[in-house]
């Protein structure tokens, strides 16, 4: 089923995350998840962008040139950045319009588990370290315009489409 997407400045947004409990209920939230994500058309999703404030993101930064990569992120934890950091465009689904310029680690080691409490730990790099720095900052209440300069924010902010 397709959710709304909460959009900004919606309270739900800023707000961090309670810890996501394994449950039937949680299985059916991601697979919405996915299908609300694949239709936006977004790479990831945070469960607080769908009105659920739980640590849960889906992300699948490979679909949209043609090799799915689907990662169901339950709890994660970001265990290390790099001292590298790439500076590049960010689109948010609960910010429609603005594309916004954000530093991000260029690698990140996260540690998650999926929906059936297998433990994951990875190295991401590239596009999947930039989606799961985006969307773990949902997890804890931090949008792309948090992480702008004042003056950059006001400009990004007068271009979120009604």
């Amino acid at each position: 089923m397709i959710l709304p997407i909460l959009r900004w400045p919606d309270p739900i947004l800023s707000q961090p995350c309670a810890p996501a409990v394994l449950s039937a209920d949680l299985r059916a939230l991601a697979g919405d998840m996915f299908e609300t994500m694949y239709a936006a058309p977004g790479r990831g999703l945070a469960a607080p962008q769908v009105g659920r404030p739980v640590r849960l993101f889906v992300m699948d930064v490979g679909w949209k040139e043609g090799a799915p990569s689907p990662v169901v992120a339950v709890n994660p934890e970001i265990l290390w950045f790099s001292d590298t950091r790439l500076v590049g465009p960010e689109g948010c689904l609960s910010i429609p319009g603005p594309t916004t310029m954000v530093a991000r680690a260029e690698a990140v080691r996260m540690r998650w588990s999926d929906l059936d409490g297998v433990a994951y730990e990875e190295l991401l790099t590239g596009l999947a370290a930039i989606c799961a720095q985006h969307e773990y900052d949902h997890l804890d209440g931090v949008l792309t315009l948090d992480r702008l300069s004042p003056e950059a924010r006001a400009l990004a902010e007068a271009e979120v489409v009604a």
